[in-house]
């Protein structure tokens, strides 16, 4: 397909196209005249890729080019996809003290890595801001998020497919790029859910529509 049917397959303006084109984020297309390239699914998926790390992730085209780097050139050591993953649309940060996370995994039996001290140095600066804030966990929180952490973690690994290192990469990175505003927005609902139910009030389906949306309609007797 010619560039501008790329571009209207993939919903993008042709400026776009050309833009990612020049950035190296999305690889050329075969030449078919001076003027002229040829592009395949392989554009097309590409294409849709980027737009969606740059669109609902909100990835900066720093991190997308990690991204692409990552699935380009993936390890063959297959337990190293979830770090290079990660690495790859994390934003770099300060490295911090995170003894007392090491300690935090000892206590869980987790294994200690230095490829994820990223991640450490982020549950770090997590658990400071509690701290310079003046917010205390409740007794217990931190241990029953690990749990439940441990079980959402188990589906999405159990679930990186094995056909080829790049096919992992893609599955890992939009995982975590795109699910985790999915699970923020359930535990947002969950606490208002919650919130009701101890405190009072109403809410849609509960008692009854909520006042913008019509009830069922009603059959004559």
């Amino acid at each position: 397909m010619r560039i501008s049917e790329l571009a209207r397959a993939a919903d993008v303006p042709v400026a776009t196209v050309k833009f990612y084109l020049r950035e190296g984020l999305l690889p050329e297309g075969e030449l078919t005249s001076a003027t002229q390239a040829r592009y395949g699914e392989a554009h097309l998926e590409r294409l849709r890729l980027v737009r969606a790390l740059t669109g609902p992730a909100g990835l900066s085209l720093a991190a997308v080019r990690r991204v692409v780097d990552a699935i380009e050139d993936p390890p063959a050591d297959v337990n190293e996809l979830l770090g290079v993953a990660t690495a790859a649309v994390d934003e770099p940060s300060p490295a911090r003290d995170h003894r007392a996370v090491h300690a935090l995994l000892e206590r869980w039996g987790w294994q200690l890595q230095e490829k994820d001290c990223r991640s450490h140095d982020q549950l770090a600066a997590a658990l400071q801001a509690l701290d310079d804030a003046g917010y205390a966990l409740e007794p217990g929180a931190l241990d029953l998020y690990r749990r439940h952490m441990e079980e959402i973690a188990a589906v999405e690994v159990g679930g990186v497919p094995t056909s080829s290192p790049a096919d992992a990469v893609r599955y890992v990175v939009l995982g975590t790029v795109l699910v985790e505003p999915l699970l923020l927005a359930l535990r947002r609902m969950a606490h208002q859910e919650l919130s009701v139910r101890r405190f009072g009030g109403t809410s849609a389906g509960r008692d009854g529509p909520a006042p913008d949306h019509p009830g069922p309609p009603t059959r004559d007797r």
